[in-house]
């Protein structure tokens, strides 16, 4: 009698629970469990001890959402830096992604007729517990940019999120570029002006009349705005189609296109000094 009690009950002394069922999808998904609707539901229960950030989106080609594949990286930057937890507040907290294709019951409960969409749920039982039964959803009125997303989930998490921008080889590159332009434009014009004995500045102002003289501040004025009209040029071209942010890209757009068109009037403006019998001027 005692063995077939014992079996019996061995079923429910190995069954796994709802938490180790879930630490064990996330390892498999390497940090992001792939949900459906039973894992859904499982992840969410109204009696959990942990925590959890919930993208719900739609991958698959056939459904057209680009904004689900523009924000689906940073999305995964976010759940891999938090893999670098120590484990005791790793394991209280657990991303997941449902795609439509795999839970559109899902969507339809929660009345979802866009992605992507991220849900942030708060514990309801422990040390962690928030009276908030309703998850915090994330506005994405800052674009799809992982830093704003990253401060967002950390008000959710055990501990704040690692996450930190990567470098911007292209802005450090440019920065580098500009720099070493205006080096070499001083470094090359001096030795010139010295053969020439032209002085730095002149009695009358900077800028000499004529094409056949100019003065020393003059070249290092000329060359720094050269210098300032390629740089914008570059970010236009090179940086402002990287952004993510709709608004931010717009922003900048408005910005280098100012910058050009004001830095070009000065310089017409400053040929007009050196050609007076120029008859065209721009602005200035």
């Amino acid at each position: 009698m005692k063995a077939l009690l014992a079996l019996l009950a061995a079923p429910l002394v190995f069954a796994a629970t709802p938490y180790e069922k879930l630490l064990k999808l996330s390892k498999d998904g390497n940090g992001v469990i792939k949900l459906d609707p039973k894992s859904y539901d499982l992840l969410t229960s109204p009696r959990r001890t942990w925590s959890a950030s919930v993208q719900l989106t739609a991958l698959d080609k056939r459904r057209k959402c680009s904004p689900c594949r523009e924000f689906d990286p940073a999305w995964n930057a976010i759940a891999k830096a938090w893999t670098s937890v120590p484990q005791e507040q790793r394991d209280n907290h657990f991303f997941a992604t449902l795609d439509f294709d795999d839970g559109p019951t899902v969507f339809q409960k929660l009345g979802l007729s866009s992605a992507p969409v991220v849900f942030a749920f708060a514990p309801t039982e422990g040390n962690r517990a928030s009276r908030q039964t309703v998850p915090d959803k994330y506005d994405f009125s800052d674009g799809f940019e992982a830093g704003p997303l990253a401060e967002f989930l950390s008000r959710h998490t055990p501990t704040k999120i690692p996450y930190h921008d990567p470098i911007d080889w292209t802005r450090v590159l440019l920065t580098t570029i500009f720099g070493l332009s205006i080096l070499l434009s001083i470094r090359f014009a001096s030795p010139i002006l010295q053969i020439r004995n032209m002085p730095y500045v002149g009695g009358g102002g900077w800028i000499a009349a004529g094409f056949q003289s100019q003065y020393g501040q003059e070249v290092h004025v000329v060359a720094f705005i050269y210098g300032l009209l390629s740089f914008a040029f570059l970010m236009l071209v090179l940086v402002v189609p990287s952004q993510s942010s709709p608004n931010r890209q717009r922003a900048q757009i408005y910005l280098w296109s100012a910058v050009i068109i004001i830095i070009y009037s000065v310089l017409v403006s400053l040929f007009r000094v050196k050609n007076r019998g120029y008859p065209f001027k721009l602005f200035l």
